[in-house]
């Protein structure tokens, strides 16, 4: 016997659809069109086709954001990269529980947006936090986008590294997480100077490979394994032969590869050579290659600066468009032969590089504690083994030795208006003196590799 549809439900369906309906485009569609939407009617014609519209309106969201991402992947393939930003806010909004949607966007506001040169533009790296956070609240059962957030701080901003340590450990919280990436907390102890902590972390994972590998012998759990007895053993004779273990026992640090600190003999000259074009120029008196100083300019009064750095998580909310009037260049000096000389264009990305203040500081910053093992061997964790005659500091990162200079340029001086149009501006420290050699002081850099078989110090 054939059953007959109930008026009044087939007029409640209907009517629940057409509220449902409105409601979307009251929250949803009108909100993005006001806040997300690069262009009237772009993101439209060149994403939406008026059935998604449709899909939308309807109240099919997550069918909607798995199309929308679809498109974003093709613009991922043009480069398109400014028509992906408003898809992925649309998408997480649609649908807060793609995961991946959040963690490919936060490294594509990281890392993509770049001048001609590839420096990022790091005006976007508070949005990219923002961003993930908002992951991290609408997902919190699994580790993936608190993982993201701290390899964010460990690896693009490479410093404030106890905020990686912060956001690795509620990564581990979650039980989903991969073995493999628990590893890095324990580097990032060492970014934070925290080397018992690092330590305990190598123990404390070490311990649940062994357990891993005795109930599964599977490769990945071999590797693991070997991976954390490797980095255990290289704490351990690190922390001896860097002189870590005896300034804890309050011991003085001779005969340890630290000691005595070696003057790194920093200096710095920087040149417009043309409109936008600095030139820097300077010494570094370190034989060994591995470094590479952090070159800063920015606004005088850029919000939130100091030291070389910003206030990077100063954004609550999901702001995908950086301040447009602010500069922000970030660049690494590499220094070969105890020099280090390079040329930083600015001026093919006048909207990444507006400068439109009347003065901007140069910033030039080097610690220890991002620099490559053979460094740290001599430097140590904190720049215990390091000094400098004129720059070496103690106030801009906590509880470490770095090295900081600043100098200033004007905004005419940096686009070469005025008087300094027929006359090259030029910003050095007071140390910096112009050779045409490259062979720097004659001290050189004695690194003592670490070995199990070395008594204290190394001897």
């Amino acid at each position: 016997m054939k059953q007959k549809t109930s008026p009044k439900l087939l007029i409640a369906l209907i009517l629940g659809f057409i509220v449902q309906g409105a409601l979307q485009r009251a929250v949803i569609f009108d909100l993005w069109t006001k806040n997300y939407n690069p262009g009237k009617g772009k993101l439209l014609s060149n994403a939406m086709s008026p059935d998604q519209i449709l899909a939308v309106l309807g109240g099919f969201r997550e069918i909607t954001a798995g199309i929308l991402w679809v498109k974003a992947d093709s613009f991922f393939d043009q480069g398109n990269y400014d028509a992906i930003l408003p898809l992925i806010r649309l998408v997480t909004m649609l649908d807060p529980n793609e995961i991946d949607v959040y963690a490919t966007g936060m490294w594509h506001i990281g890392y993509n947006f770049t001048d001609e040169e590839q420096r990022s533009d790091r005006r976007y790296i508070p949005s990219a936090l923002a961003l993930g956070k908002e992951g991290t609240l609408h997902n919190p059962d699994t580790y993936e986008l608190f993982f993201e957030e701290g390899w964010m701080w460990y690896h693009k901003i490479d410093d404030d590294y106890d905020n990686a340590v912060k956001w690795f450990l509620k990564a581990q919280e979650r039980p989903d997480m991969l073995p493999a990436r628990k590893n890095l907390l324990g580097m990032a102890y060492q970014r934070t100077g925290e080397i018992n902590k690092s330590i305990d972390t190598y123990y404390r994972l070490y311990d649940q490979s062994l357990k891993q590998f005795a109930n599964e012998a599977a490769f990945s759990n071999h590797q693991n394994r070997d991976t954390l007895e490797g980095n255990l053993d290289n704490m351990l004779v690190r922390a001896v032969q860097r002189g870590y273990v005896a300034e804890k026992d309050g011991r003085p640090l001779n005969g340890y590869d630290v000691y005595p600190p070696f003057d790194v003999g920093f200096s710095v000259k920087a040149t417009v050579v043309e409109p936008r074009v600095i030139r820097f120029e300077g010494t570094w008196n370190v034989l060994p290659v591995g470094t590479r100083i952090r070159a800063v300019l920015r606004d005088k009064d850029f919000p939130g600066a100091h030291g070389a750095e910003l206030e990077w998580d100063a954004r609550d909310s999901v702001n995908l468009d950086p301040p447009k009037d602010q500069t922000f260049m970030q660049e690494q000096l590499f220094v070969k032969n105890r020099r280090f000389n390079k040329k930083v264009d600015m001026s093919k990305d006048p909207t990444m590089y507006p400068f439109t203040k009347d003065k901007y500081v140069l910033e030039f910053y080097y610690n220890p504690r991002s620099a490559p093992p053979h460094i740290q061997d001599k430097f140590g964790w904190s720049g215990q083994g390091m000094t400098d005659k004129n720059f070496i500091n103690t106030d801009v990162r906590k509880n470490q030795r770095v090295v900081y200079a600043t100098l200033e340029l004007t905004k005419d001086q940096i686009l070469r208006y005025g008087e300094w149009v027929d006359k090259t501006p030029i910003a050095k420290t007071a140390n910096y003196h112009e050779s045409n050699s490259d062979s720097g002081s004659n001290d050189d850099v004695i690194l003592k590799v670490p070995s199990l078989r070395s008594g204290v110090g190394g001897k």
